[in-house]
């Protein structure tokens, strides 16, 4: 695949959560795929490597926790070999009033046209800040 065919894939995947498709994202990767969060481990229960099973309940639970869904922007997206970078902005509102308004990097590889692996850099403390703190 090329760098454009590579990017398109990578907004698409974002394009999915906006749209709170998440067996669409599943769909879009392979079936080894792996999604890392950045985090210690220990500090919050979403860090760490998922494989894919695990991150689809990770994105259920998210998308059930918000009102109106995710929505994601990708304000740039660099393409090289099989990897794409993308710098994104997300903004939810939780059921319990909180608004979720992130900051990402992700590093998205691609192998035969899907994603195989993501590498999700983000603030961790706003994470717990919105979703974990009491």
């Amino acid at each position: 695949m090329g760098l454009a065919e590579n990017k398109k894939i990578a907004r698409d995947l974002l394009a999915c959560f906006t749209a709170g498709d998440v067996a669409g994202a599943l769909d879009m990767m392979t079936d080894d795929a792996t999604w890392w969060i950045a985090g210690k481990p220990g500090q919050l229960p979403v860090v760490g490597t998922h494989d894919k099973q695990q991150i689809a309940r990770v994105f259920h639970g998210m998308l059930g926790q918000l009102r109106n869904g995710l929505r994601m922007t990708v304000k740039g997206a660099i393409a090289e070999g099989d990897q794409v970078a993308l710098e994104v902005v997300s903004h939810g509102e939780l059921r319990n009033g909180r608004v979720y308004d992130q900051e990402y990097h992700m590093l998205i590889t691609i192998r035969d046209g899907k994603i195989s692996a993501v590498r999700e850099y983000l603030d961790t403390q706003h994470v717990y800040a919105t979703w974990f703190q009491p």
